[in-house]
């Protein structure tokens, strides 16, 4: 089946890296998404990647524990690094290029990130992971996700999470929740549903980026979103 999409920005939760661990990162779960996103690459897709750092450090619940917010949100900004070179290690392994940009410059750890090098890299066919968050603090990751998606010029933002799209509540505490297939994002908006943060809402509703959220814990689905399957809910402006 003919691809969906051209170029991706695939946003990864870092609590989802954890699997079945309760801190840092799965092994088993890291090659699962390593398999997954080696799938795709494999179809020509451009993909860009931004990762969470919850499953190492939460600068917003670091702050209640006594760490200024700009350092809470610093030392979150490089457990998504980490992520990110595991990630990349992991999608090595398997034979895919992928290659870390940060937002902070620390050669040699990562290349320091600008559009221009990300979208060389992604024609070239290597898998951009983009690290750091925006580079500033009081921006969470899914803010930074939106801003790279736009940046790139990506087709679709995917975020993958471990529910299976968007509910009018949350389905693991109200077991009566409905699933969107298809909603805009001035309804997500006006019914607050927790989908990302308001500032990367606005942003991709503004810039037209569109939003696929989906299930990235269930082996197969990335292919799937990827070949237009109806899995997950679509959010548009």
């Amino acid at each position: 089946m003919e691809k969906k999409f051209k170029r991706i920005l695939l946003k990864l939760s870092g609590e989802s890296l954890m699997g079945g661990k309760s801190y840092g990162i799965d092994e088993v779960r890291l090659s699962e998404y390593a398999a997954q996103i080696k799938e795709v690459a494999a179809t020509g897709v451009q993909i860009g990647i931004v990762i969470g750092g919850g499953n190492i450090f939460r600068g917003l619940s670091g702050t209640s524990k006594g760490f200024d917010r700009v350092k809470g949100d610093q030392m979150g900004m490089l457990a998504t690094v980490i992520n990110s070179l595991a990630l990349s290690s992991a999608l090595n392994a398997t034979g895919v290029k992928a290659t870390v940009l940060t937002s902070i410059r620390m050669e040699p750890i990562g290349e320091y990130y600008s559009k221009n090098r990300a979208v060389d890299l992604l024609r070239q066919g290597t898998v951009v992971m983009i690290a750091g968050g925006t580079g500033n603090p009081f921006f969470t990751t899914d803010t930074a996700a939106a801003l790279r998606g736009i940046e790139i010029e990506a087709d679709v933002m995917l975020k993958g999470t471990r529910v299976d799209g968007i509910y009018t509540a949350d389905p693991e505490k109200d077991p009566a929740a409905e699933k969107f297939d298809e909603i805009t994002f001035d309804e997500v908006y006006n019914r607050n549903l927790k989908v990302m943060d308001l500032t990367a809402t606005t942003m991709c509703k503004e810039n037209n980026l569109p939003l696929i959220v989906f299930d990235m814990d269930t082996v197969g689905n990335l292919r799937k979103v990827m070949h237009g399957e109806k899995i997950g809910t679509f959010v548009h402006p």
